[in-house]
């Protein structure tokens, strides 16, 4: 299936690694061409060199209010376009109620949830019809996970703000999509893992609460992904999508 992706041009945040660097790495596979992001322009641009000629790294943190502008025209000036924008960021601390510090609280509600307002207003403003903004959020916009308390808090309210937006930019021929990953095998979730006195017995243990009986792989989230923000799926906007091998039991 060809999915229409040659030549054209995304933005992915928060790309050296993890799910956004899976989503950027099946983006060109495809034939797109992608900017890249990370905190620091070493591992920004190491990401990109490994992705090939396709890529470019850019270090900008989403939490940073002058970094949409920026991306957007790194997109224009190095490949001369912009379709669309795939908002990824890393986790924020884990914890419960009383673990967590407003500081840490203030810290993800830049980065997760101003961050990626920002980003999402400011790839508005630059698209035209057939662009598309996607947002890397998780399960827990249906469901709370134990332990991660502020991201139970901001996901679900950008999962709001995602679906505000697709109705605002429908009209312009602009699609809105988000991707609910659950158990996806990369370092954060090993890392999640790693916080219990048994690793294994607790990986084994989400393993058997999914349908699948095993964690994703990224590249298995990363074609999701690429499936979404391409013209395929040109009449997919507003949705939720889980990419969890059927954790979530209702419909």
């Amino acid at each position: 299936m060809d999915l229409g992706l040659k030549d054209r041009v995304y933005v992915v945040t928060g790309a050296t690694r993890g799910l956004g660097n899976a989503s950027a790495r099946e983006l060109v596979a495809d034939g797109a061409k992608v900017v890249i992001t990370g905190r620091d322009e070493k591992s920004a641009t190491d990401a990109a060199t490994a992705l090939g000629p396709n890529a470019v790294g850019v270090a900008a943190d989403n939490a940073d209010p002058e970094a949409a502008a920026r991306l957007v025209a790194a997109a224009r000036e190095r490949f001369g376009g912009f379709d669309g924008i795939l908002i990824s960021v890393g986790g924020p601390a884990p914890g419960f109620l009383a673990d967590n510090t407003d500081e840490q609280w203030t810290a993800a509600f830049e980065s997760v949830f101003l961050g990626a307002v920002r980003l999402a207003r400011a790839a508005a403003a630059e698209l035209g019809e057939g662009g598309v903004i996607g947002f890397v959020l998780s399960g827990s916009v249906h469901e709370p996970i134990p332990g991660l308390t502020i991201s139970n808090g901001l996901r679900p309210g950008l999962a709001g703000f995602a679906k505000s937006l697709a109705d605002e930019l429908g009209p312009r021929g602009i699609r809105v999509v988000g991707l609910l990953p659950a158990r996806i095998d990369t370092d954060r979730v090993r890392e999640l893992d790693g916080l219990s006195a048994d690793p294994e017995a607790t990986r084994a243990a989400h393993e058997s609460r999914i349908p699948l009986r095993r964690y994703g792989a990224p590249e298995e989230f990363g074609r999701t992904a690429a499936f979404l923000l391409s013209p395929a799926a040109s009449y997919l906007t507003g949705i939720m999508l889980p990419v969890d091998g059927g954790s979530r039991h209702g419909f």
